[in-house]
């Protein structure tokens, strides 16, 4: 299965993160940005709609954070961010030639060294890439996800952060009933960190100490951690200033501590520090953009629009074309994307430009400043035709 090729630029393009910084999500991004030690640039956007740099610059009317651009490829949701960047950053030693290997990227799917004697000197061709992706989709980014914002305090619901996310998922948020669930959502956060305890129960934190037996953290730590951190960090009204748009001040109540703990999860809390220390011990590319400054615009504006042979991310199939064409999903073809969850209210709507088995682009309808390509993950989306349209087949 080929998931790499390295990229014919002398120089890489430009990345550029849009994000606020109490999104869960766009910090997931950032822990993957800073162990690829890939240098980026971080633009800060509200939390809540509307969001006109977005749609002013590119034409993007998706709603959810964080949006990423390499170059003037704008990717969307965070598990199709997340491959683009291995693919189009890969490390050194998963190329032979020097164009990229020469900047020294990490990767987030380091090899595993269960089946050698030395952690330095992996042997196993194990491919558990599938796997981390569905830990992150399947587990972290949905079910977890749902049990930790059901701890956010309920005063954020009572700010205009909770009317926009009434808009976001469909229907009325009431706040005291929301706060009247938490012990509930708590139990069921304690009921995931004891599926997940054995994995690490007995392990030193170092060689395989990892959610798998690899030499460093992959994308399932990273996903792990993401949450949990976040989870018993919105708990206790930490960030929740900057998620409400500076609705409700932040507060410091450790409701978690019952739950999260070093006597009840040893096995967790030892692995949860080793990332921390592993993490920190990594060089801090970011660079904060300032409100006004958009030296990054016109770095965007110099890249070209990449070929149509390394558009879409590498996938183990190509295109099933047939299935495709009988809904009018071609080149051409005026489509909407969506998720398939919540904000369905705010779908992004353009031209067919291409589709594989796990990726779909398009050109915005809505042109921005910027031309630019928008990319979306298939799972958890739903792509068709718009109702009037004829494709062009």
């Amino acid at each position: 299965m080929v998931y790499g090729i390295e990229t014919t630029h002398s120089k890489p393009p430009p990345v550029v993160l849009f994000g606020y910084d109490s999104s869960p999500f766009t910090n997931k991004v950032r822990l993957v940005l800073r162990i690829k030690k890939l240098p980026f640039s971080y633009v800060a956007v509200p939390s809540m709609m509307p969001r006109p740099l977005l749609l002013k610059t590119f034409g993007v009317s998706y709603r959810k954070i964080p949006i990423l651009a390499i170059g003037r490829e704008i990717y969307c949701d965070t598990s199709l961010i997340i491959e683009a960047l291995e693919h189009y950053f890969p490390s050194s030693s998963s190329s032979s030639s020097s164009s990229s290997s020469s900047y020294g990227y990490g990767t987030i799917y380091p090899p595993v060294s269960i089946f050698s004697s030395s952690p330095s000197s992996p042997t196993s061709t194990w491919d558990y890439r599938p796997l981390a992706r569905g830990f992150a989709s399947f587990w972290t980014d949905k079910p977890l996800f749902r049990t930790t914002t059901g701890l956010i305090p309920h005063t954020v619901w009572e700010s205009a952060f909770g009317t926009d996310r009434t808009q976001l998922i469909g229907h009325r948020l009431d706040p005291e009933k929301l706060k009247l669930k938490v012990p509930q959502n708590l139990g069921t956060f304690d009921l995931h960190l004891s599926l997940l305890e054995p994995i690490f129960s007995g392990k030193s934190g170092s060689g395989c100490g990892w959610v798998f037996p690899t030499c460093g953290p992959s994308l399932a730590d990273i996903s792990l951690y993401y949450q949990i951190k976040w989870g018993a960090d919105i708990a206790a009204g930490k960030g929740i200033y900057n998620l409400t748009g500076s609705g409700t001040p932040d507060t410091d109540t450790d409701i978690m501590k019952p739950v999260w703990n070093e006597e009840r999860y040893p096995g967790l809390w030892r692995w949860f520090h080793a990332f921390e220390e592993y993490i920190g011990g990594l060089p801090d590319l970011e660079v904060v953009v300032r409100e006004g400054d958009e030296a990054w615009n016109e770095d965007l504006r110099e890249k070209e629009l990449w070929e149509e042979e390394r558009m879409l991310v590498p996938a183990a199939v190509g295109p099933h074309g047939s299935l495709d064409k009988e809904r009018g999903l071609v080149a051409g073809a005026m489509v909407s994307v969506v998720p398939d969850d919540t904000g369905r209210d705010n779908p992004m709507v353009g031209r067919l430009v291409a589709i594989g088995v796990e990726e779909v682009v398009i050109e915005p309808e809505k042109e921005g400043e910027v031309n630019v390509r928008v990319h979306f993950p298939r799972l958890g989306f739903v792509v068709k035709v718009v109702e009037g349209e004829k494709a062009k087949f």
